[in-house]
């Protein structure tokens, strides 16, 4: 190759490569909103969100009854593909003065995906959550943070505000010690927590959320010493 092509062509291959990493910060990073806006810290300096993904599941009763012992308000962002096998569970987090914000049908990335099945996957799930408790959501958090550019559309559409996090227990990963650990390590005014009560839209048998319930206790405890409220979310 000659050297003006060999140039051209590594000049080419940069340039791709930034684009494609300013495309994965802006869609995948929750604090990068260039593309459009989203919620990752709470209004008050004093206040922490607690929020909770992917479920429900049976380990959402045992998140439910750490947080009404401690006098906690969270925000959970169900799926509705679970959120159908446990309506009861929906119930109860409405009962006991929980958020309720979408999380789509069925957990996919959104990369990709044209706006009509962005559309069909909330939709379906505020249909879903409607049924069950009696109101459709205002809040959505997009699984794994991924955002797509027609989704800001949608939203907007349909009134709903989209929540993102500044601390998160990587409660995938880590014992009960780790994730309170990590969770607590990343606490600043106004953060929005993020732990998770399921596993996407897996069966039962496939999820493990003891250690995120174990892990709770001390992470309630160590915000409140560190001088922070729990509120709800706003938006």
């Amino acid at each position: 190759m000659k050297p003006l092509l060999l140039r051209a062509s590594l000049l080419l291959s940069a340039l791709t490569a930034a684009v494609v990493g300013v495309l994965a910060y802006g869609l995948g990073a929750p604090e990068a909103t260039l593309l459009g806006p989203a919620i990752i810290r709470q209004a008050g300096r004093g206040e922490v969100a607690l929020t909770f993904d992917d479920g429900p599941s049976p380990y959402t009763a045992r998140v439910l009854d750490v947080l009404k012992k401690n006098r906690v308000r969270a925000t959970f962002f169900l799926c509705g593909a679970n959120a159908e096998r446990y309506p009861e569970l929906v119930r109860r987090i409405r009962a006991e003065g929980h958020q309720i914000g979408n999380h789509t049908y069925s957990h996919p990335y959104l990369y990709l995906m044209s706006e009509a099945r962005i559309a069909a996957e909330i939709d379906r799930t505020q249909d879903v959550l409607e049924k069950i408790t009696g109101a459709r959501p205002t809040l959505f958090r997009p699984p794994f943070g991924v955002r797509w550019f027609s989704l800001w559309g949608v939203l907007r559409e349909r009134g709903l505000t989209m929540v993102l996090w500044s601390d998160r227990g990587y409660d995938g990963r880590l014992n009960a010690e780790g994730i309170a650990k990590a969770t607590l390590e990343q606490l600043t005014p106004g953060a929005i927590i993020l732990l998770h009560d399921g596993f996407e839209t897996h069966a039962a048998s496939d999820v493990d959320r003891a250690a995120t319930v174990r892990a709770l206790p001390a992470i309630i405890s160590g915000v409140r010493k560190a001088g922070y409220q729990f509120a709800r979310l706003r938006g």
